[in-house]
């Protein structure tokens, strides 16, 4: 009997925006875990509303119907000058929310796996392999066989890298977690590698500081939450992001009794990379159970505002009834919402109110230390890797034992004596874990260690762990309350210029004690400093400090520098006796690097400069194989040089405006001065001269009169006249005028540099016989204060 073909339904859902980045977001990855992802995904599509034309969903051959079993080419599709750079696809029966395995319809197939994969935690729907800028992908689907009804093709797409976590995830409380059906308990051991590098994150990298606090967290059930995404973050989580202090959070911890199993603790990672075969990545041991399945832990990302890594309410309970063999995650960081700094060492911002606790993305601000104005996906930070060590009790897995859980049970029992064999290979004891008694009742603590090599396999190696009674902080003589200091940072500047001052140095707590005590230790200190002591008139007057050159090594102890200028020297001509330069030892982290062999240093180089300040270098070169690992020696040093100073020729004003002529009539002269700018220094060339002199002549005098004889006899009848008036108030060059005396100099026009005086003799009476042009006032002009400023 032919089948009818039931009809093929396309239902297009543009406005879900948001994909699963497998590289950010820290929950698990393991297969077999799609009860309930899938469901998120349906749920996170239909809260999208529908009517964006910029995507397209399209089966080969538009078909109305599908034929069960045939195979069709599905493509998705941007319209330009839209783009997606993830999707997720997805088959659906008619009406099916999508929590059962019979509600998917048909079988996708992989064209092109450079482009598309299967989703990990969702089986039947296809994502993309690398997000990435593209236009269309496109994958098989074959058609599932009669009688499967309707079937929705649904689609999702994301046109930025920066990914939307609550869409896909819901509200933190909305998270699903399953009762756990595992039976016995399991032994974890979790080791955390810091990826966190300036070779991985470039920008602003703090070379500093940087670092990764002491780890803290647990095993618990699903009645605890120690951190969650879109929750508010507790004091304990607040101090772990802020301050890297595990102190609080562990008290937070260890007051839910029975709903924790183990507290989790590492120390912290001081630089924030090391090479492996440096030193051991930090790591620790713990159990869970059936009630207590899922583990939580945090670790501040520092220098930092409030940034931290962690894993929230990992299940290690498989729905088979077992216990995971193993989990592997990268982190990205997340902003714990106490503080809204957006740079490793932003001053202290309180965020008021607090924020919820959310992953930072490559678009949060343009000075974070991640922006990326594309939008792309952040590089993880670290790595976290939970191994199942051993199972107790009876195991109810529905899933059959594979070889690889036999042995790791077998190698990890314990015995009654450490009688470790020589084929045996372990690292150092860890030091003791908090004791499990907070009083001074008697508890138990513990230490570890790992197995690194098994030469014989047929010798067995003893346990791993140890265990010894103790009592609670303060209860015993030998307190485990020391406290693990970093070197001091450098002095301050002295906070007076001339006299005595006071300067500060700092330092930082490495690792807080392993009772879980306060640490007490001092992080600042103060001391007395004296600039210039005798401060007197007769002492030289210097600049404020540069700021410290960056110190000369990257790790360990270097050298440093700083400088200040004479700015006036000493009144009686004597030598500045003030320091213009300091040099001072500085300590970075602790090197941990590969050693290196090099050459001796070169010889200095010339100085860059002919005279005055100027730069040298030295170089060396790398003598051991690049086989033996990366060499971080600098192989070229650069530092100041210090010739001659350069002379320094005398510099001029331009010349003034030429001045009046100073007579009224006959021949005169005017001038022009200009000033000395700057003195000459250090053998530069001289001043030139200041005031220049030329000859003026505005007229004859006396135009128009008679002989000398004539000019006489007048000048003897005006002289009877003046006698017989009894007025002796001056005389007169100008016949027919009667003339007032001269008046003062005026003032000099100028200090110094040259500058212009001048005086008046006014008219004071005109006589009748008198020619105006003849009778008139005059002025009189004169150079002053010549001297160089």
């Amino acid at each position: 009997i032919p089948v009818s073909p039931p009809p093929l339904s396309l239902s297009f859902t543009p406005g879900w925006m948001c994909s699963p980045s497998r590289a950010q977001v820290d929950f698990s990855k393991r297969a077999g875990k799609a009860d309930g992802y899938c469901s998120r995904i349906l749920r996170a599509q239909s809260n999208r509303k529908d009517g964006n034309s910029e995507f397209r969903l399209r089966v080969e051959g538009d078909p109305e119907s599908y034929h069960p079993g045939s195979t069709y080419r599905v493509t998705l599709s941007a319209t330009s000058p839209s783009y997606f750079r993830g999707f997720t696809v997805i088959a659906l029966r008619e009406g099916a929310e999508g929590d059962k395995d019979e509600d998917y319809a048909g079988n996708f197939q992989i064209i092109d796996e450079e482009e598309t994969q299967f989703m990990t935690n969702c089986p039947p729907a296809v994502t993309e392999s690398t997000p990435r800028r593209r236009t269309t992908i496109q994958v098989f689907w074959t058609a599932p066989p009669s009688g499967s009804g309707c079937v929705v093709l649904k689609y999702g797409s994301f046109s930025s890298r920066a990914v939307c976590y609550k869409s896909l995830y819901g509200d933190a409380t909305d998270k699903p977690l399953l009762d756990c059906c595992a039976c016995g308990t399991a032994k974890y051991r979790v080791t955390f590698y810091g990826n966190w590098s300036e070779k991985t994150h470039p920008k602003d990298y703090p070379r500093r500081a940087n670092h990764w606090s002491a780890i803290i967290g647990s095993s618990h059930s699903k009645n605890y939450v120690l951190w969650e995404y879109g929750g508010f973050s507790s004091e304990g989580v607040k101090q772990v992001a802020e301050l890297g202090s595990p102190v609080k959070m562990e008290e937070e911890i260890r007051q839910k009794g029975d709903d924790v199993l183990t507290v989790i603790k590492m120390k912290a990672q001081w630089p924030a990379w090391q090479p492996l075969n440096v030193r051991a990545a930090p790591s620790a041991e713990f159990s869970v159970d059936r009630s207590r399945h899922l583990m939580s832990f945090l670790t501040m990302l520092g220098p930092s505002p409030d940034w931290n890594v962690g894993l929230s309410a990992e299940d290690l309970c498989t729905k088979e009834c077992g216990w995971a063999q193993k989990v592997v995650q990268d982190l990205i960081p997340w902003d714990a919402g106490t503080d809204s700094g957006f740079t490793y060492e932003s001053p202290n911002k309180p965020t008021s109110p607090q924020d919820k606790i959310r992953p930072l993305t490559s678009l949060d601000h343009p000075q974070s230390p991640f922006y990326d104005p594309e939008g792309g996906a952040i590089t993880p930070v670290a790595r976290v890797m939970v191994e199942r060590i051993a199972r107790k009790g009876e195991q109810c897995n529905i899933v059959p034992d594979n070889v690889d859980d036999i042995v790791a049970d077998i190698a990890q029992e314990e015995k009654e004596e450490d009688d470790t064999p020589e084929t045996c290979i372990y690292s150092n004891w860890s030091p003791w874990s908090v004791c499990s008694s907070a009083t001074c009742e008697k508890g138990k603590r513990m230490r570890q260690r790992m197995l690194k090599a098994q030469l014989d396999l047929s010798v067995p190696c003893p346990h791993t762990q140890d265990f010894e009674p103790c009592m609670g902080p303060g209860c015993s003589d030998e307190d485990a309350s020391t406290c693990m200091m970093s070197e001091w940072i450098n002095w301050s500047p002295c906070s007076m210029s001339c006299g005595a001052g006071i300067r500060s140095r700092e330092r930082y707590v490495k690792q807080f004690p392993d009772d879980g005590s306060i640490c007490t230790l001092p992080t600042e200190e103060t001391e007395n400093c004296v600039i210039n002591e005798e401060c007197s008139p007769s002492s030289c007057l210097v600049t404020e400090w540069g700021e410290w050159d960056v110190c000369s090594a990257t790790c360990g102890l270097g050298m440093k520098r700083r400088e200040r200028m004479v700015q006036m020297p000493p009144a009686d001509g004597s030598i500045c006796g003030a320091e213009v330069l300091e040099v001072e030892k500085c300590m970075m982290p602790e090197c941990h690097t590969i050693p290196c062999m090099l050459t001796p240093w070169s010889d200095w180089s010339d100085c860059s400069v002919t005279c005055g300040k100027g730069l040298r270098t030295r170089q060396r070169m790398l003598k051991s194989p690049v086989e033996l690992g990366e060499c971080t020696e600098e192989l070229e040093q650069v530092e100041k040089c210090m010739l001659p100073e350069c002379p320094i020729d005398c510099v001029m004003s331009e010349w003034t405006e030429w001045s009046e002529c100073n007579k009224s009539c006959g021949k005169g002269h005017t001038i022009r001065t200009r000033m000395v700018m700057l003195e000459p220094q250090f053998g530069g060339d001289p001043c030139p001269e200041t005031i220049q002199r030329k000859k003026c002549k505005i007229r004859k005098c006396n135009r128009g009169q008679g002989n000398s004889d004539e000019k006489k006899r007048r000048k003897e009848q005006r002289e009877k006249r003046r006698s017989k008036q009894g007025r002796t108030e001056g005389t007169s060059e100008h016949p027919g005028c009667r003339m007032r005396p001269w008046s003062s100099w005026t003032e000099c026009t100028k200090l110094c540099g040259g500058g212009i005086q001048e005086r008046l003799m006014t008219v004071k009476q005109r006589f009748k016989t008198a020619q105006l042009s003849s009778c008139k006032d005059r002025k009189e002009i004169r150079a002053c204060n010549v001297h160089p400023c």
